[in-house]
């Protein structure tokens, strides 16, 4: 139940922000660049300005610090997961060892890089969901995809099917909540045990899920046959996207701090 109420993941945050007024092609070709940037720093000095950059990002959203920093805990396992293989099993000059673990000062310096990486990889993407609603995000792939059609890649479909998956995921999880009180109520004890017992106990969740799920995507489906959906050949928009100077201010300052933090960075490092 806490694991539900933590899910941000494909939530729209409806604010009146100069973020939130971006193009969501801006948006999303500049969240792909600090990705990028994010993965090339590996001192201290890096990270630092990619976390008051963040910060600086979530100030200009107007969407309260709290909610989008609970973005990382439905992937804190993965994180954790990630930095313990990295502290263990990567070689170097031993700190200390326990049995036939040993921590080395190699692995603490891959570890920390690794799961400060992960963090702020999620926080990031998290906030693009966040101040990015899923028809302009629907409209964004498709015109960043669109070069590619004389090749035969299906831009549309294939942004049609990513934004739905994100809109839904919300949907879901309400469902999978509301599944779980029902059960809980009827005395199941979803909670309580080893995981094993848990799992089992999870069975009576996952089947009326799995149906809620085929009903819903047949529902979608004749909603959009009765509208006389037939992909996107032909099909005009309502609010056609515009880039503003605006746009290439904002995504011309994310490519050069990318740049700045991985050059930097590069100055000050840890060995």
């Amino acid at each position: 139940m806490k694991f539900l109420n933590n899910m941000t993941l494909g939530q729209y945050v409806p604010v009146e922000s100069p973020v939130h007024h971006l193009d969501p092609r801006c948006k999303i070709v500049a969240v792909l660049f600090c990705l990028v940037g994010i993965f090339m720093v590996r001192g201290p000095l890096g990270f630092t300005m990619w976390g008051l950059f963040f910060l600086a990002l979530v100030g200009a959203s107007r969407i309260p610090a709290r909610l989008v920093l609970s973005t990382v805990k439905p992937v804190w396992i993965l994180v954790a997961f990630t930095a313990a293989i990295h502290l263990f099993f990567t070689g170097g000059e031993p700190v200390f060892s326990w049995g036939i673990l040993e921590v080395t000062r190699e692995g603490v310096v891959m570890a920390a890089r690794m799961g400060l990486r992960l963090m702020l990889l999620i926080m990031f993407a998290g906030l693009l969901t966040l101040t990015t609603s899923p028809t302009e995000l629907a409209d964004g792939l498709e015109s960043l995809f669109s070069p590619f059609r004389r090749f035969g890649f299906p831009s549309h479909e294939l942004a049609m099917m990513m934004t739905i998956a994100l809109r839904f995921i919300p949907t879901l999880l309400n469902e999978t909540e509301r599944i779980m009180k029902a059960q809980i109520a009827r005395g199941a004890e979803l909670e309580r045990g080893g995981p094993l017992k848990r799992l089992r106990a999870f069975i009576p969740v996952l089947v009326p899920l799995f149906v809620i799920v085929f009903q819903r995507a047949d529902d979608l489906a004749t909603a959009m046959e009765a509208r006389n959906y037939t992909g996107g050949e032909g099909r005009t928009r309502m609010n056609p996207l515009q880039w503003t100077t605006g746009d290439s201010a904002a995504f011309a300052f994310s490519l050069l701090f990318s740049f700045a933090a991985v050059f930097l960075d590069g100055r000050v490092t840890l060995p």
